[in-house]
């Protein structure tokens, strides 16, 4: 009775959920107002991301599809992604495809191993209902959670690249107001020098902010914002401090550059440290195993009948 009693709990749920996606209740004027706002900053932040990857405009329709199904349940019930977008958005990815991605894993850990045990029930094994029950429940929420992992990791790295790049762009933005140039011609030839995927998001956050009239430190801001890079973010009110009270900034640039530098520094000799550990305890590991491959024949002998 038990194990009935689960089933249909783990079958209403997975219903639930399929109402929700499919068929979202109706919201009402305010949440209206502020789904719309949400869908346009993330309709800004996904044309970013198709302008710079053009094949993720190629996803299949009904990926996109069950990718906005599930955003708009999410908003429905008041759930929000938080800093996962600014991971999304550093790795090029759209909040729709994610979306899908978790779905997608979390309904085929759920289903597999039911799957699996009505084949053996089918073959005359006998399983016990709660098993799958479980192995269901535990599938689901690995499926679910594991995209968002993946993220977080890539993203982590992506993040070390963007900030490596923000020191040199800092260094270029230093030698061009050395050279006499304002502070937007230095931000706009600074970005020029390189193409790299980091530098192509800062020109292309100055050349928006250009076309909407907006400061170039307010772009950077934003872009750092959105990508979850504190150090654009303190770029951006060092630049509004020149504009505003007249501050030197480019020595305060330089000394921002070498501190990213000294970071990068610590942060690659703590990962040394963490690699050397690593193989360490995996030297430790085999010299383990050749002992116990040493002593097994002894042992065997000493502890067998006499």
């Amino acid at each position: 009775m038990t194990g009935v009693l689960l089933a249909g709990a783990v079958a209403g749920l997975g219903l639930l959920v399929l109402v929700l996606v499919l068929a979202p209740p109706p919201a009402r004027a305010g949440s209206a107002l502020a789904r719309l706002d949400r869908e346009r900053s993330e309709g800004r932040r996904q044309a970013g991301v198709l302008r710079l990857d053009p094949r993720a405009s190629r996803a299949p329709a009904w990926e996109r599809t069950l990718g906005r199904r599930s955003a708009q349940g999410m908003a429905s019930l008041g759930l929000e992604l938080g800093s996962l977008r600014a991971d999304l958005a550093i790795l090029g990815t759209t909040t729709d495809a994610f979306l899908a991605r978790t779905v997608l894993g979390a309904t085929a850990g759920l289903v597999a191993p039911l799957l699996v045990s009505a084949v053996l029930v089918t073959l005359g094994v006998q399983v016990a209902v709660a098993v799958p029950v479980v192995l269901s429940l535990v599938a689901a929420l690995l499926g679910g959670v594991l995209p968002a992992l993946t993220v977080r990791s890539s993203a982590g790295r992506r993040r070390r690249d963007f900030r490596h790049v923000v020191g040199s762009f800092l260094d270029l933005v230093s030698m061009s107001l050395a050279g006499g140039r304002g502070v937007p011609e230095a931000l706009q030839g600074a970005s020029e020098i390189s193409d790299g995927w980091a530098m192509v998001r800062i020109r292309d956050a100055l050349v928006a902010a250009r076309l909407r009239g907006e400061t170039p430190w307010a772009a950077l801001g934003g872009l750092g914002e959105d990508l979850g890079v504190d150090e654009l973010r303190d770029l951006a009110a060092a630049l509004a401090l020149v504009a505003e009270d007249g501050a030197k900034v480019r020595d305060s640039l330089a000394a921002r550059a070498g501190s990213l530098r000294r970071r990068e520094l610590a942060e690659a000799e703590g990962r040394a440290g963490e690699s050397s550990e690593t193989m360490l305890v995996a030297q430790l590991l085999l010299a383990v195993g050749f002992l116990a491959f040493l002593l097994y024949p002894a042992i065997v002998t000493i502890m067998g009948p006499q």
